[in-house]
């Protein structure tokens, strides 16, 4: 089972837990494919007891190395390499204004990327955070090469997809059985938006929910079929759409909201399959508790998404889901399909 926790990591570390040594293959393909330029900046993610961050070091670059344990930094900053700082940093919800420097020659994350849960979201940070010419450096072990058991350390080609989606250079590398990936030149695509099949006649009435974090970040799912899409389904017979929404979000997502607090904004009407659909935008704003994939036959993950991002998934937008958000925040996705929409006013 991968680590979720902060104390769970710390507890592994200060059991003397390690992770698989950095291989020849490894040394080999970083030496290829990424040398340290002249003044070299690199930042490792999650490092550990800090190996990769000591041999980047001594290929050539100032490596700053992040983990949010402190029971690894504490070891990695024991064995006092040059040009080694070490930093406690959560990728995830720390503002990464927090590092040492504002860009980097090479970004490297090494058997990590699979504990990431908000992946699409960093994946936008780390871009900002290359220099020009630099390159991000994943090395993960991949599904297929795994024990069923341990399918959570690893990514699949679907996840792999996503990785690698919006990089002018995207190239991978075997690494004595690890995938390694480097991507360069950050190139976001153009939004897509994308239907997940024919629905049944009870489809034709739903709603899409709208919740953000305290930071103003909009939870989004990776489906099965393969679209980012907003929580929300059929409402039941004599079911109102905000009830429906509420009902919702908590099978979905276990978050738990008051169907008093949940505002209809919009009922957008469209159709799929020459079959009129209808949709009703759903925000929510006072809810507890914390995403959790709660059908994974439906969904894979659950993500927090920053809204200046939407147009830049790497994936499929659900075409109900991209009109919701355009209720929200107007203008932010571009080239929407068209759909009627009918304001609805409080009150």
């Amino acid at each position: 089972m991968a680590y979720v926790k902060r104390a769970e990591w710390d507890a592994h570390y200060a059991d003397g837990g390690r992770f698989r040594e950095l291989g020849d293959g490894e040394r080999r393909l970083l030496a290829e494919h990424v040398p340290a330029p002249a003044g070299g900046l690199a930042l490792d993610l999650g490092c550990g007891l800090g190996e990769l961050a000591r041999h980047l070091a001594g290929s050539g670059y100032r490596v700053d190395a992040v983990d949010w344990s402190e029971a690894a930094l504490a070891e990695a900053r024991s064995t006092g390499e040059a040009g080694v700082t070490y930093r406690r940093l959560d990728i995830e919800r720390d503002d990464l204004s927090q590092l040492p420097h504002p860009s980097y020659d090479l970004i490297t994350i090494r058997l990590g990327w699979a504990f990431v849960g908000d992946r699409t979201r960093v994946l936008n940070r780390l871009r900002e955070r290359l220099r020009p010419g630099g390159a991000l450096c994943v090395i993960t072990p991949v599904a297929d090469a795994v024990p069923d058991d341990r399918r959570d350390i690893a990514l699949d080609e679907e996840e792999i997809g996503l990785l690698g989606a919006g990089w002018a250079l995207a190239d991978r590398y075997d690494a004595d059985g690890l995938a390694m990936f480097v991507l360069r030149g950050p190139s976001p695509t153009a939004p897509r938006y994308a239907g997940k099949g024919r629905p049944s006649p009870h489809a034709l009435t739903g709603a899409g929910v709208v919740v953000t974090d305290r930071a103003g970040r909009v939870l989004l799912g990776w489906s099965v079929r393969g679209v980012w899409e907003l929580p929300g389904g059929k409402n039941d017979a004599d079911e109102d759409f905000a009830a429906a929404a509420v009902r919702e979000l908590q099978e979905e997502t276990s978050l738990t909201a008051d169907p008093a607090g949940a505002r209809v904004r919009a009922i957008l009407m469209d159709s799929v399959h020459g079959i009129p659909r209808v949709t009703a935008a759903v925000r929510v704003t006072a809810f507890t508790g914390e995403p959790v994939v709660t059908e994974p036959r439906l969904v894979h993950r659950w993500e927090w998404h920053e809204v200046g991002d939407l147009p830049w998934l790497g994936g499929p937008l659900f075409t109900p889901s991209a009109h919701v958000l355009d209720v929200m925040w107007p203008g932010v996705l571009p080239g929407l399909p068209a759909v009627h929409r009918y304001p609805v006013t409080d009150g």
